[in-house]
């Protein structure tokens, strides 16, 4: 009698190892950064010096980054910039999107943000803040954030396959043992709400200052996206995100949708 597969690993199994680590190494470089080094590397990728040093050296090969000797550091070159630019360049998801975040921000005076995956984070494509909000916060265009710890992240992985979803709480539980508990308690319970809802929430929880909605947006042939309502808690109250705010980013994403499917 053949014994059934877990999620998580079934996830770890179809892993291309050696491919997965080249792209953790290349995600280690952010827009802050222009020359990082080996210790770099090792220090964000949790990679042994050895298997880094080997990877570093087929990417220059490859031509994805460049090596200065002087300096002993390497910077990513055009070749892997285009990877991220030829995902979002020109994205008709992005444009349409950005329209209907401006009309939404201003009407509800909040920040309205759309959100990507990148490995364990999650990184802000667009970004809209409405001139009335009195929120003194701004997620500007290619801030970070991690998966497992706010509501953009759990509406993300509300949206992923099963095996997808173990294989990333897997990781972060590696990456945040620590804090993993508190972690996966709290994102289960946004996979919850998302499920019951549509949406899951941190209602000055984050910050005390901060309420944030936030709801997945699946679109044929694009990579899951998170859209993200953030505003003061003093006018984010529960009432008003269950019957309000929430309900009408939910029809955001559906009108979205309805803008850019087929």
């Amino acid at each position: 009698m053949s014994q059934s597969t877990s999620p998580k690993a079934e996830s770890t199994r179809n892993v291309v190892v050696p491919f997965a680590r080249a792209l953790g190494l290349l995600a280690a470089f952010t827009p802050g950064d222009k020359w990082l080094g080996n210790r770099d590397l090792v220090t964000r990728t949790s990679l042994p010096a050895s298997t880094v040093t080997r990877i570093v050296q087929t990417l220059v090969t490859l031509g994805y980054l460049a090596h200065d000797a002087e300096r002993r550091k390497y910077r990513l070159m055009p070749t892997a910039l285009t990877l991220g630019y030829g995902a979002t360049a020109n994205s008709a998801v992005q444009q349409v999107a950005y329209a209907c975040m401006q009309s939404f921000a201003e009407r509800h005076k909040v920040h309205v943000n759309l959100s990507s995956r990148d490995r364990l984070d999650m990184i802000v494509l667009e970004n809209y803040r409405s001139v009335e909000s009195t929120l003194a916060f701004n997620l500007h265009v290619g801030v970070r954030l991690s998966v497992a710890s706010s509501p953009t992240g759990w509406a993300l992985l509300a949206a992923l396959p099963e095996l997808e979803r173990y294989y990333l709480l897997e990781n972060i539980e590696r990456r945040m043992p620590r804090d993993w508990p508190r972690l996966r308690r709290r994102a289960l319970e946004g996979l919850e709400q998302v499920s019951r809802a549509g949406f899951c929430t941190s209602l000055g929880e984050w910050d005390r200052e901060i309420g944030i909605v936030a709801a997945p947006l699946l679109v044929e042939e694009h990579a899951p996206l998170v859209l993200t309502c953030i505003g003061s808690s003093q006018t984010m109250t529960r009432a008003r995100v269950e019957r309000e705010i929430g309900p009408h980013l939910l029809a955001m994403v559906s009108a979205i949708h309805k803008k850019v499917s087929p």
